[in-house]
């Protein structure tokens, strides 16, 4: 999980000095801990909520499934079905 991060505080190791950064990226590899409050999280949750209700108004019966490529998920690829795949009888190292 990477992070960008607007308007942060660095504080060196020591805890002597102290940085105001407009932005920075961090990489998920060097996160070990991380704790977020509340009122942001909620925050964060309304607005992914609207901005999914404005794309959803924005493309009409499409968005529900009745516009392109028909309705359903597709087709699928694997699984057992037909003679694909799994054991046929008579073949194969066992015995008898």
């Amino acid at each position: 999980m990477n992070l960008t991060l607007h308007t942060v505080i660095h504080t060196t190791p020591d805890g002597n000095r102290f940085y105001r950064l407009p932005e920075i990226y961090i990489r998920g590899n060097n996160i070990k801990f991380l704790r977020v409050q509340d009122n942001v999280i909620d925050q964060v949750r309304e607005r992914q909520q609207k901005e999914l209700n404005e794309r959803n108004a924005t493309r009409g019966i499409a968005a529900r499934g009745g516009g392109f490529g028909g309705g359903g998920r597709g087709g699928g690829r694997g699984g057992r079905g037909g003679d694909r795949g799994g054991r046929v009888e008579g073949r194969g190292r066992g015995r008898g």
